[in-house]
């Protein structure tokens, strides 16, 4: 294989990117990939290109790399920057790892830029197996993806279809040193073990494996395009009329949704929730069917790694990150003219002609009552049980009381008894790239 032609032509796409960047450990694939474009971009017009070298931490030997990598970009001529991570604790330090590294390299990547990892053919046919022991699903058996976005780029490994033994070769020609983890050589870490004991074995009787598991990766990556093709048309119907459009949650009608087959319902709630959160094992999707199955007058909720999803109105709603706080109890508002912020809650607006007398915001404790001219009192409850109001929203909907009387609820203007409205913006949730 010529390296060089092979790049050429998988990054064809992003030749117009205002900068390519290469996120460089100083291992083989990482070198070699940053060898390769400073060579062709002498004799091409190639995107600026630099390289990125994250420092975990985690070991004394790694203080070493990141000198040992900007001697290579020296010599290389590329521009190179080290970000040092802290690595949180959990139960999976690789896990950790993998994701304080992704959320370093989005965050140095600026508009339309393209960082370049150096995974190759072999980890590719280590992650499916990876996965398959896990037992996953057509998502996880497309296992890494070819590229995807990241920050506010994209994330392109070019090499995927590209075995180790090109890139040794590759090395040896080019005088290329590289760092050798010693972690890599640890069996007690689940891809090491695969690595040196069973695609080892693999290899011995088919030396093909490692080229034929990566093949197989790209045959599930393609059945998973059509799944979501699929599940962008069942959605399509799923995410029109909210009946709130100020709250800004994703949320999906229920009744398209009963309308598909078990198969087609879970593909389509996988898809709306692969940019949300980690998706759920097998027998987590109980969680779901116990969620649509309910009495239409119950609140269920299905609880997930990253947040979870209510069943209100009639629809299904994420709610994750400040939605899963109470919000904090009450604020007077001394100057209505002007918003007042709620922390953790967004921010409270006033529109019409300004109370005269003491203002206070409140969030509903039970028991509130409101008298609306033409209805006289009323209980709130029953009031915004009228007006459909998600149960999950009424505890952190912000209240106007006048002189110790409600006289306002938020974004619901019929429920106003002096002249004027009251806004709320509420609070938006992140939403995270799996």
């Amino acid at each position: 294989m010529n390296l060089p032609e092979h790049l050429l032509t998988r990054l064809g796409p992003w030749r117009n990117a205002p900068g390519w960047v290469v996120a460089l450990s100083g291992g083989l694939d990482s070198s070699v990939l940053l060898h390769a474009l400073a060579a062709m971009a002498r004799t091409h017009a190639l995107p600026p290109l630099r390289a990125i070298h994250i420092h975990h931490g985690l070991q004394a030997v790694a203080d070493t790399w990141p000198a040992h990598c900007r001697q290579l970009c020296e010599r290389l001529g590329v521009p190179f920057e080290v970000v040092q991570v802290r690595v949180a604790p959990g139960p999976s330090l690789e896990q950790a790892a993998r994701d304080a590294r992704y959320a370093a390299l989005g965050a140095a990547l600026g508009s339309n830029e393209v960082m370049l990892t150096g995974q190759h053919c072999d980890d590719q046919a280590e992650t499916l197996l990876l996965r398959l022991l896990r037992g996953a699903g057509v998502r996880g058996a497309a296992a890494m993806p070819a590229h995807r976005a990241l920050g506010s780029g994209t994330l392109i490994r070019p090499l995927l279809n590209v075995e180790r033994d090109t890139l040794q070769a590759y090395a040896q020609a080019n005088g290329l040193d590289r760092i050798e983890d010693p972690s890599n050589a640890d069996p007690r870490y689940s891809r090491n073990y695969l690595r040196h004991h069973v695609m080892a074995a693999l290899r011995a009787r088919w030396p093909a494996a490692s080229a034929n598991l990566a093949r197989s990766a790209a045959h599930f990556a393609e059945a998973l395009s059509l799944l979501d093709e699929v599940a962008e048309q069942d959605l399509r119907l799923a995410q029109e009329g909210t009946p709130f459009p100020w709250l800004p949650l994703p949320s999906l009608a229920l009744a398209p949704l009963c309308r598909l087959s078990e198969a087609r319902q879970r593909n389509a709630i996988r898809a709306w929730l692969a940019p949300l959160s980690r998706l759920p094992d097998t027998d987590h999707w109980a969680g779901w069917v116990g969620l649509r199955d309910a009495a239409p007058d119950a609140t269920p909720v299905w609880a997930l790694a990253d947040g979870a999803v209510y069943r209100a109105v009639d629809r299904v709603w994420w709610v994750a990150g400040p939605w899963r706080e109470a919000p904090t109890l009450p604020f007077a508002w001394e100057r209505p003219g002007q918003a007042l912020n709620l922390p953790g809650n967004g921010a409270a607006y006033w529109h019409g002609p300004l109370p005269l007398g003491r203002l206070e915001v409140r969030y509903r404790q039970g028991g509130e009552r409101m008298s609306l001219p033409g209805r006289g009192s009323r209980d709130l409850k029953r009031l915004l049980n009228e007006a459909g109001v998600p149960g999950f929203v009424r505890g952190r909907l912000p209240l106007l009381f006048l002189e110790g009387q409600l006289v306002a609820v938020a974004n619901l203007p019929r429920l106003s008894a002096i002249p004027g409205e009251l806004h709320w913006q509420p609070p938006t949730i992140d939403r995270c790239l799996r």
